[in-house]
């Protein structure tokens, strides 16, 4: 398994969730909109609403719930890989940061959670 120690970084510091590093395996809400490797849309929705989504998706662990931030953890299936996925309640959205804890690259998995997230927060259409 290949877990490693949860990063000392997480959380909301004045606002603002840990900054991605340059490895491309990290996105988030509160990037530069002009840096389309990192940077993701917030999202707009409930904590509740967040959780039940959170939940709903395989190999997940809420790791901290309170009132305005939730970090849940989300295990690979093959390799046990972790990332971290982090939702900051600002107001009327939702900032969200999904970093993997190893390796470079993450093929795309840290933004397919987070639409894939996004999916499951949008209300069905008839």
């Amino acid at each position: 398994m290949f877990a490693w120690r949860r990063p000392t970084n997480l959380g909301v510091t004045d606002g603002r969730l840990a900054p991605c590093r340059s490895t491309p395996n990290c996105v988030s809400s509160q990037a530069d909109p002009s840096d389309r490797e990192h940077y993701i849309a917030p999202l707009r929705a409930s904590m509740e609403e967040v959780r039940n989504a959170v939940e709903a998706l395989p190999r997940t662990r809420i790791v901290l719930a309170h009132s305005s931030y939730l970090h849940a953890e989300f295990r690979s299936r093959l390799m046990g890989y972790v990332d971290d996925v982090e939702f900051f309640f600002d107001g009327a959205i939702v900032q969200v940061r999904s970093a993997s804890r190893v390796g470079r690259r993450d093929f795309g998995v840290n933004r397919a959670r987070i639409e894939k997230i996004r999916e499951l927060l949008e209300p069905k259409r008839p």
